[in-house]
């Protein structure tokens, strides 16, 4: 008898939802200040030191890095939140995905970054002395006309 109320009494709290259910984060977790450091013209050593191995990275598409993420709350639905990377030659050329809403990095602020980059370039050259060429090289000075 007493055996019967005690399973009824199991069955009866279990359904109540005192039982307790876990959040469930799977895949990537990147975090905002992470992804709003990513620049186009990184490197895949550079992406990888600063957001880690990507949950997807496929032989068929090499130049292309996943970041997937789902986190269900509880018992809840599920969100999923993904950011993918394109690289051109090794370096960064493009990023896209849910994060960036986060991270506020949009197509416009891309854009800006890579024109900041190319002022950087065209700063850095003109700074630099010119190398001298085959073409720079003097050749004899011809005496002056008198």
């Amino acid at each position: 008898m007493r055996l019967t109320i005690l399973a009824a009494l199991l069955v009866a709290i279990s359904g109540c939802g005192i039982v307790y259910k876990q959040d469930i984060q799977q895949g990537n977790v990147l975090d905002p200040d992470d992804v709003e450091q990513l620049r186009p013209g990184m490197t895949k050593r550079q992406v990888t030191v600063l957001l880690g191995t990507p949950s997807v990275s496929s032989p068929f598409h090499e130049d292309r890095w996943d970041y997937t993420s789902t986190f269900a709350p509880r018992g809840g639905s599920a969100t999923k939140r993904h950011l993918s990377i394109r690289f051109e030659n090794d370096q960064v050329v493009s990023i896209e995905g849910d994060y960036l809403a986060e991270a506020d990095l949009t197509d416009d602020a891309l854009e800006a970054m890579q024109a900041e980059q190319e002022e950087e370039a065209i700063d850095d050259a003109l700074r630099r002395p010119p190398t001298p060429t085959d073409n720079d090289t003097p050749g004899p000075v011809p005496p002056p006309d008198q």
